[in-house]
């Protein structure tokens, strides 16, 4: 940083930043688009950077009905990882831990992408053969596994209760090295700036109310701020797909439900990789501020509400002094909610639809975060090409009426993730 920088930081910081240039600019709705993407979060933001990047396809509108990366962007445990056994989900994913490990340098942004690892604790015998063999699927089909043993679980996770008289007895774990952890809000800054820059027009404070059908093809789209209309209409939007696909006629497989997460007050480094444990029901990590980053499984009722109940934090912090036991004197600091859309088989959603023009982003249960760039740059290429990427064929919505389900559920840290 040079002498004149680090005078401009101290200047503006005392006056309230008046003088920085905005990172991006805030236009008004011009009135048709090529392509309106609604959902200005990352697979969003993302997607609109890549149909630029990738297509060539500029003349984009990203529309946010709040503030861009306010919705599950945001509310989320940051967790990055490609440990799947079915090998639709696993080359996708795939795909998309590669961007991220180059996605600092694509954007010139610093997304804090951390590959610490993640292990999957094994606590049955049955639970070893089962991580093995996806350890073994994982590598056939390109990826990186590698299984420890208790004791190597034990030197990586030094205040984990391995002991032989813990409540979850650990029989082993199923590692991913290059998976970890990125910024959240990183990502949909870098994705805002890049896409930005390349004449994308993001629009906040501008909610989509109804979308227009002629002749079985989208038109437009009619929001808070006048109708705007479009070549092509593709939803990123989270627990609120089948929200906004209703507005298009459309009912999609999926239900919304909230999940909780929570963080504790922060501690000196004390965890240095990812822990998640179906049979306890929860996952902790341990942030760059030394907050312990927590969450578990749904609160299994239908809502679109980003807050959930107490006994699901319970429950949740119990299962994390069951196995960390020393965490148990640590205070809970703050607890927010996603609203999670959970398709039938557990796996995403990204497809044409009957409607020509009309695309859909969801159904991301559990992976949303994880999946950010692979699923931009699949959705970017399906919308651009009206056809699906290579990686995201088995992601139709079809696969539902054709029963071609990918049913993957056990694959997260809980028996119904994805």
């Amino acid at each position: 940083m040079t002498k004149y920088s680090i005078f401009s930081l101290a200047r503006n910081a005392l006056t309230e930043h008046r003088n920085w240039t905005e990172a991006w600019r805030s236009p008004d709705p011009k009135p048709a688009y090529d392509v309106i993407i609604i959902g200005a979060g990352g697979h969003g933001l993302g997607t609109a950077y890549y149909l630029a990047r990738n297509h060539g396809i500029t003349n984009v509108a990203v529309l946010e009905k709040g503030y861009l990366g306010g919705g599950n962007t945001g509310r989320n445990t940051t967790i990055v990882r490609a440990n799947y056994l079915l090998e639709g989900n696993e080359h996708f994913y795939e795909h998309s831990l590669k961007l991220w490990e180059g996605m600092s340098q694509d954007l010139n942004f610093n997304v804090m992408f951390s590959q610490r690892g993640v292990i999957n604790l094994a606590h049955s015998d049955p639970q070893v053969d089962a991580f093995q063999r996806r350890g073994n699927a994982m590598i056939l089909n390109g990826s990186d596994a590698v299984f420890l043993n208790r004791a190597e679980v034990q030197a990586r996770a030094p205040l984990l209760d391995c002991s032989d008289g813990a409540r979850y007895p650990i029989k082993g774990g199923l590692l991913q090295p290059r998976a970890g952890t990125a910024r959240h809000d990183a990502v949909a800054w870098g994705y805002a700036r890049a896409a930005d820059a390349a004449g994308v027009d993001i629009i906040q404070n501008c909610e989509v109310t109804g979308i227009d059908i002629e002749g079985g093809r989208v038109t437009s789209v009619q929001t808070t701020r006048g109708a705007i209309k479009a070549g092509k209409v593709g939803t990123a939007v989270a627990g609120h797909t089948g929200h906004v696909a209703a507005m298009a006629g459309l009912r999609l497989p999926i239900e919304s439900h909230v999940l909780q997460a929570m963080v504790s007050e922060p501690v000196k480094p004390c965890l240095d990789t990812v822990i998640t444990s179906g049979a306890v029901h929860c996952y902790i990590s341990q942030s760059d501020k030394g907050e312990l980053v927590m969450g578990g499984d749904l609160d299994f009722y239908n809502s679109y509400a980003q807050r959930g109940n107490f006994p699901s934090i319970e429950d949740v912090v119990a299962s994390v002094i069951s196995m960390f036991p020393a965490f148990g004197r640590l205070r809970l600091m703050r607890t927010w909610g996603g609203v999670m859309d959970m398709s039938m088989d557990g796996s995403p959603i990204i497809s044409k639809t009957p409607i020509d023009g009309f695309y859909v982003n969801g159904g991301w249960c559990y992976g949303g975060f994880k999946a950010t760039p692979g699923s931009a740059w699949v959705y970017a290429h399906t919308i651009a090409e009206d056809r699906p990427h290579a990686l995201n064929e088995c992601f139709h919505l079809s696969r539902f009426a054709r029963g071609y389900t990918i049913d993957e559920h056990g694959s997260g840290p809980t028996p119904g993730a994805h």
